[in-house]
């Protein structure tokens, strides 16, 4: 085994670091002086309702690509080959019901909060459970996020960890304090810019060193690195074309259909046409985006074959083979190792200024404004503002958490996939089953997070009593912001050398991560609509106008308004 490599940056690296904070800054304070001036809660919080299709769509795939997306996925393809890719199937359903279902009750309701639906549906009591759940897993999440891909960088580079962090941290929490959601949205579009170029560079210049993308593919076809088709329908294979394909959908789901931040995106678009055709567009940017990772994952296959710079010693985790790899390949070319941090700093920089706009939006409306209705909008504004900047600091907070968690870390990370599946579930159990009460919500939720929990936190503790024999798995292959680095809890993988096929809870605790949102979602519905039924279902006429879309519409939803609104009970709501 040969040592950590150290691979340094130059001054041209640095200079092009720096252009990309001040530019992120930049633009948060124009829009923190220019327009309305940030006076209003619905500017800061919802950009006046005013956004267009196509930056909502680009700030909607700057989320979904977050900077621990960026190192995963090419190490997930370098080690066991495109199999990963069938996950874009996943995104045609994932953003279709989204886009017919959710986002025409959220954007009818005229609401701020997500969780405001669940008050409407329900009662009050379900909003702050919902909200509640959601800061928690926001806030365990959002220092992580920043810390570790700077965590690798570090470990790679020599690039001054503390440096990087603060410095991220700090300018993010400006232009998010200062310019509100139209300056997350368009310095996330900025951001997306920057990290199609830093992917892009590196596939070009590395395709160029292996010998062109004909030798890339004829060595990785020899490497056994291109999958067919896996049709395999064991729930316990870490990645087949139904983990991939059909857990995936509800992957997508608890991210487009249900998470704050990114219903804040739609719900800031000038009209719910626009907001619909933002998933639309989002679609192919994110296949372009699964294709880059596949592809170079592919090209480092091209270039390091079986004998990994992992295996090598070169770097201890998967994560930093990525960035030693394109260090590697860019040593001879000063700037461009600048261009990929920047490029890899824009995916973190897009998932935590989503993370402090959330959060401060829900604050804000489900915590704050109900307990206090005459507050001005002055105040409501400047209050606004400082909950960003209040969250900002406790994201460098949670960094430094993070920094002292050790092996911890990784199940820091696997709290964030576990919520979102939960989360899902109820909401889609308001929403589809109009007999659900409340109470049935509340237990529903309580039973979901606690299977989700149990599984989550089981798997864990079996891998590190009976760690695999067998290839290692990647632990950030994930490309979710709902469900990062979930991949900690995956599977066994099927090697010659793997234990046999495990049973009783075991099999349970071995489920694919893949499925973790579906099965956790599901028992929230299952549980939800027991209690229910138990209790006294909720009856129609109770319901508020427009929060439901019975079973049946899940089949209507490609019909056009005029007939779903007659079918579905999709019906405009006036808040007061």
């Amino acid at each position: 085994m040969g040592e950590v490599v150290h691979m340094h940056f130059t001054t041209v690296d640095y200079v092009i670091f720096v252009l990309l904070l001040v530019a992120s800054a930049g633009i948060g304070l124009f829009y923190a002086f220019s327009g309305g001036r940030q006076r209003t809660t619905q500017e800061f919080l919802m950009a006046d309702r005013s956004m267009s299709c196509l930056p909502v769509s680009l700030s909607l795939l700057a989320t979904f690509q977050s900077a621990v997306a960026i190192l995963g996925a090419p190490s997930e393809v370098y080690s066991f080959g495109t199999q990963y890719w069938f996950l874009g199937c996943s995104y045609f359903l994932g953003l279709l019901i989204p886009a017919h279902v959710f986002i025409p009750i959220f954007y009818r309701l005229r609401l701020s909060s997500t969780y405001e639906y669940l008050e409407l549906r329900f009662n009050k009591t379900v909003r702050i459970c919902g909200t509640a759940t959601f800061i928690f897993q926001m806030v365990i999440y959002m220092g992580v996020v920043l810390y570790a891909p700077a965590l690798a960088l570090n470990a790679v580079t020599g690039f001054d960890l503390w440096g990087a962090v603060l410095a991220m941290g700090l300018v993010c929490t400006l232009y998010t304090a200062l310019g509100g959601l139209k300056a997350v949205i368009w310095t996330d579009v900025f951001q997306t810019v920057v990290m199609f170029a830093g992917q892009l560079a590196v596939i070009v210049v590395g395709t160029s060193q292996a010998g062109g993308i004909a030798e890339v593919w004829r060595k990785a076809v020899n490497g056994s690195r291109i999958a067919g088709l896996d049709l395999n329908p064991d729930p316990l294979q870490r990645h087949t074309f139904w983990t991939l394909g059909v857990g995936g959908v509800f992957l997508m789901l608890a991210l487009y259909g249900v998470n704050q931040a990114q219903v804040q995106r739609y719900l800031s678009s000038r009209t719910e046409k626009e907001a619909v055709m933002s998933c639309y567009v989002v679609f192919p940017c994110q296949q372009i985006v699964l294709c880059l990772g596949c592809l170079m994952g592919l090209v480092m296959f091209a270039r390091y074959g079986e004998d990994s710079p992992l295996d090598k010693g070169y770097v201890k985790t998967n994560d930093q083979m990525v960035l030693y790899f394109v260090m590697d390949v860019f040593r001879e070319l000063p700037g461009l190792p600048g261009l990929f941090v920047a490029c890899l700093f824009s995916g973190a920089l897009s998932t935590i200024s989503s993370a402090f706009n959330s959060l401060a939006t829900v604050t804000m409306e489900d915590l704050i404004k109900p307990h206090f209705p005459n507050m001005s909008e002055t105040k409501a504004t400047l209050l606004s503002k400082g909950l960003a900047l209040a969250y900002g600091l406790v994201c460098l907070v949670m960094a430094y958490v993070a920094s002292i968690m050790g092996s911890v870390l990784q199940a820091a990370f696997s709290i964030f996939g576990m919520v979102g599946g939960p989360l899902l579930g109820l909401f889609c159990l308001g929403i589809f089953f109009p007999w659900a009460n409340s109470t049935g919500a509340v237990v529903g939720l309580a039973a979901g997070l606690a299977m989700a929990f149990w599984v989550g936190i089981g798997s864990f503790v079996m891998r590190i009593s009976h760690p695999l024999v067998g290839p290692n798995l990647n632990t950030t292959a994930l490309p979710l912001f709902d469900n990062m680095t979930t991949t900690v809890l995956t599977s066994l993988v099927t090697s010659p050398t793997a234990k046999p096929r495990p049973t009783g809870v075991e099999a349970l605790y071995s489920l694919s991560y893949m499925w973790y949102s579906a099965h956790n979602s599901a028992t929230v519905v299952v549980v939800g609509l027991l209690v229910s039924l138990l209790t006294g279902p909720m009856k129609e006429k109770e319901l508020t106008p427009g929060t439901v879309f019975p079973v049946l519409g899940t089949l209507l939803f490609f019909l056009p308004d005029r007939y779903k609104e007659k079918l579905c009970c999709i019906t405009p709501l006036t808040l007061k």
